[in-house]
């Protein structure tokens, strides 16, 4: 029997906020298997569309071959193309599985759990950004039953004002924020921080001990992640677990090489590979296990629409060790609209997908609703 291959890929784009967009693809082999996958990457719309058209072509006239051989051959240059490389894979290894009858978990060799922890992102829902608006969020949080919270209050800082000796006083205004959340969600909930690389060493220094006073447990991607900045990361990752918090970061990471030098280092507790930015499942995989191998937690991270939560969720059952798993919280009724067959989300976890594949379908209809742009179709000849 003549092994299936690819003859058509969409890519569409959904407006999901005035802040978001969710990048989408869709390809359909020559059985008829459907398989779908997320390559989102907020502000670069365009660019993705440029790199799904030439990576489309290159899938179109592959041969058949099993879903990991398209990932494992390519090398992408940058956050765009691996978003898209990301997406494909996905969708390949959706096809495979809902052709076999099998989830994606069992695919990528079954699952080590059936519940997966959630960690509450409440920072895109938050408006007004002020201690009142992320105490609200917290709140709402609470009573859905999460029993750990990350904000990223930090705005008000970046690398310069730092560099310029004001970045402890730009840092009073998150600060307040954090205080807020912890005064909302009682000592027995994880209270979590993200500095979207904002900080220089000194300053992040005086940000972990003022965090500390808030009990604050994880401290997330203090300073911008180059191979100069290691060291510094190294002792701040020390001051950090001397004062109670873990240090989390490497959510633009594209494959295990671009891990490994922060891991080998000692730079973090956890690390955060992105489903929609590693390159693959199979190489996603493959990190968390070089991190169990170093004594490092690895937390997806996971900030986006349904379909990365859906393969998210297949990444953490199949993993052997594993920590949390990042939602967006209620930024937005779609993120449930748009895919039927998420599993309910209770108590601070998820259950598992129980259908063939991801286990969800994306709702056309709906997506054509919220479309940003015409959707991008390729077919084989």
């Amino acid at each position: 029997m003549k092994a299936p291959r690819v003859r058509r890929i969409e890519l569409r784009v959904a407006r999901i906020s005035p802040k978001t967009r969710w990048v989408f693809v869709r390809i359909e082999r020559d059985d008829g298997a459907i398989g779908i996958g997320e390559a989102s990457l907020n502000g670069k719309e365009s660019a993705l569309g440029e790199a799904a058209e030439a990576l489309a072509a290159h899938l179109l006239a592959a041969p058949a071959a099993p879903p990991q051989d398209f990932a494992a051959a390519m090398a992408p240059a940058d956050l765009v193309q691996a978003a898209v490389v990301s997406a494909l894979d996905q969708a390949l290894w959706d096809a495979h599985a809902r052709s076999q009858g099998i989830r994606l978990i069992d695919a990528l060799g079954g699952a080590r759990r059936e519940a997966v922890r959630l960690y509450a992102n409440i920072n895109r829902r938050t408006e007004p950004r002020t201690p009142a608006g992320f105490a609200q969020s917290a709140a709402i949080a609470l009573a859905a039953g999460y029993t750990a919270l990350k904000l990223a209050p930090f705005e008000a800082v970046d690398t310069a004002c730092c560099a310029a000796g004001h970045g402890v006083a730009a840092m009073q205004a998150g600060l307040a924020c954090v205080a807020a959340v912890r005064s909302i969600a009682g000592p027995a909930c994880l209270v979590m921080i993200d500095c979207h690389w904002r900080f220089d060493e000194a300053t992040a220094r005086e940000l972990i001990d003022a965090a500390a006073g808030h009990g604050v447990a994880w401290f997330e991607c203090p300073l911008p992640e180059t191979e100069a900045n290691i060291e510094a990361l190294v002792r701040l990752r020390g001051l950090a677990n001397r004062l109670g918090m873990r240090q989390a970061g490497l959510e633009h990471g594209i494959g295990w090489e671009a891990f490994r030098p922060f891991c080998e280092a000692g730079a973090y507790d956890v690390v955060m590979p992105d489903v929609k930015y590693m390159g693959g499942l199979t190489g996603m995989l493959r990190c968390a296990e070089e991190c169990a191998r170093l004594g490092i937690e690895s937390s997806p991270h996971n900030p986006t629409g349904p379909i990365s939560h859906a393969a998210s969720l297949a990444i953490a059952a199949a993993q052997a060790k594993f920590d949390m798993l990042e939602i967006q919280f209620d930024e937005t009724p779609l993120f449930d609209a748009l895919c039927p067959g998420l599993p309910p989300r209770e108590g601070g976890q998820s259950l598992l997908p129980r259908g063939a594949g991801l286990g969800v379908d994306l709702d056309l209809a709906q997506l054509d609703a919220h479309a940003d742009c015409p959707t991008r179709v390729w077919e084989s000849p």
